[in-house]
């Protein structure tokens, strides 16, 4: 990610450097016209830089930081990553640790960020010279990405200084929660899809910038097949996809000379877009082009539908393709899909080959457009202090019991059946033994303040939530009305002590 930010840094001060000529430029040119005039206010980036990302977090993580420095408040906590309701279905697919590790190894407050905070009044001297030298000396125990993990189960160890552990709060949660959501979604339509390949098509419609690289990442853990969104490509390795807008279409004289083109372009990967004006006119055309490909030793590789009933014309492309010789021409649908629609096309036989998933992958729309069920597309999960000085802490909330937290640093531990299929997870005190053939699964990733763990390449963390899955009963991964999955508590922790309010 770091990587990223400065690619991005350098085009936006390039950008800057352009715009700022031709406002001059421009002033000069019509300055007879707009002598009175305030100068332009130049248009700021949105950009968070390396030397930002430290202040990603809640006001109120320093100001309790400062209150734990005033009176040396030196004490070791646990805070625990859970979350407490899977939005749909029964399992989720972690992602997000690695960004979350980047940021805690590399947490750093600009001189910049100093300054601000110094600006507030906030802030003593002492504790803002203590934040300009931070550095992580604790511990993070964790579940690798691509791991199946369940409702209030830890996913997330965080050990340390209690004012150092709550600096991480704010990114830990937006990042993991964003890209477990994605995941999960990701890895619902994987299962819908039934082994047909499909591809991240979102980042136009992500919630902002950082949003859609981060989609394109954690929907390659759930299962999808490649991206459109180029920089998440180039960052991360991900397999990148093209086909073409209507744009290009609508710009030429006909659709025949726009697919002609674009062949002409690209004969080794073209895939051409059918409905600008009538899809099965399109497809007429589509077929003219092929053969011509052919004749120069080439192959339309596909054909993209985006509107209308996709059933039926999916069948009726189908069918003029095959009848002109053309049955290795695919076809790729998209238009507003999910788990849900993809199922349902594919229950009604459409020979549809793979999909496009944009906006409800991306914002994983947490709806179900059969029933028309569904809530925020938000996962619950929270970042909560279990434990201080080897003392069980947990909020206990008289007004809404089901916010408390369960105290005490935990593990958990997944059980198998003989064919290796998990049957439940285990909840125990951190230091307990564990039963019999039992797998842990939060694993060290940071242990004093040092990174122990190797973070597996993306198409190995795919390879592994694949894995997971195929290890999850089928009665735990129906899209509806899936059966929750069998998490259990040792009774030690749901009888321990926790300081008296």
């Amino acid at each position: 990610m770091l990587r990223l930010n400065l690619l991005l840094c350098s085009f936006f001060l390039a950008s800057t450097a352009i715009v700022s000529s031709a406002v001059t430029a421009r002033g000069v040119a019509v300055s007879s016209n707009l002598a009175r005039t305030a100068p332009l206010t130049l248009p700021q980036g949105a950009l968070l830089l390396p030397t930002d990302i430290a202040l990603h977090l809640d006001y109120y993580q320093l100001t309790m930081g400062q209150a734990d420095f005033d009176v040396g408040n030196e004490a070791v906590i646990t805070a625990n990553y859970y979350v407490r309701k899977v939005p749909q279905g029964a399992y989720l697919v972690s992602a997000g640790l690695e960004q979350v590790i980047h940021h805690i190894l590399n947490f750093k407050l600009s001189d910049e960020a100093l300054d601000w905070l110094e600006t507030t009044g906030d802030f003593s001297a002492a504790y803002l010279a203590e934040l300009k030298n931070f550095r992580f000396d604790g511990s993070v125990y964790a579940v690798p990405e691509g791991t199946v993990v369940f409702p209030n189960a830890p996913i997330i160890n965080v050990i340390g200084k209690s004012r150092d552990v709550q600096l991480f709060e704010t990114y830990l949660l937006a990042v993991m929660n964003f890209q477990t959501l994605v995941a999960t979604k990701s890895a619902r339509i994987a299962q819908a899809t039934q082994g047909r390949a499909f591809y991240d098509f979102g980042a136009r419609r992500a919630h902002a910038r950082d949003a859609g690289v981060l989609a394109a990442r954690a929907a390659y853990i759930g299962g999808a097949a490649g991206t459109s969104l180029v920089s998440a490509a180039q960052f991360f390795a991900i397999p990148h996809v093209g086909t073409m807008a209507h744009k290009f279409v609508s710009e030429r004289p006909n659709e025949l000379d726009a697919f002609r083109a674009y062949a002409k372009s690209f004969p080794h990967n073209t895939t051409l877009l059918l409905d600008t004006y009538d899809t099965i006119e399109g497809a007429k055309n589509a077929c003219v082009v092929a053969h011509e490909m052919a004749a120069q030793g080439h192959q339309l590789r596909c054909v993209r539908l985006d509107s209308g009933d996709l059933v039926a014309l999916s069948r009726q492309v189908r069918a003029l393709l095959d009848a002109e010789g053309l049955e290795e021409v695919k076809i790729i649908a998209s238009n507003d899909l999910d788990e849900f629609r993809i199922a349902a096309l594919l229950a009604a036989d459409a020979p549809i080959d793979s999909f496009g998933v944009g906006t409800r992958l991306a914002t994983a729309a947490n709806f179900n457009p059969h029933t028309n069920a569904g809530g925020v597309s938000a996962l619950a999960g929270v970042y909560k202090l279990v434990e201080s000085d080897g003392v069980p802490m947990g909020k206990r909330s008289k007004d809404e019991p089901e916010k408390a937290t369960l105290p005490a640093r935990k593990q958990v531990y997944r059980l198998s059946d003989t064919d290796g299929n998990f049957y439940h997870d285990l909840i125990i005190p951190w230091h307990a033994s564990p039963p019999a053939g039992a797998t842990a699964l939060l694993e060290p990733i940071i242990v004093d303040g040092e990174l122990v763990y190797s973070f597996p390449t993306l198409p190995k963390i795919q390879e592994h939530t694949a894995k997971q899955l195929a290890k999850l009963p089928e009665q735990h991964k129906e899209l509806d009305e899936a059966k929750p999955y069998s998490v259990k508590i040792d009774p030690a922790l749901q009888t321990a002590n926790t300081p008296a309010p």
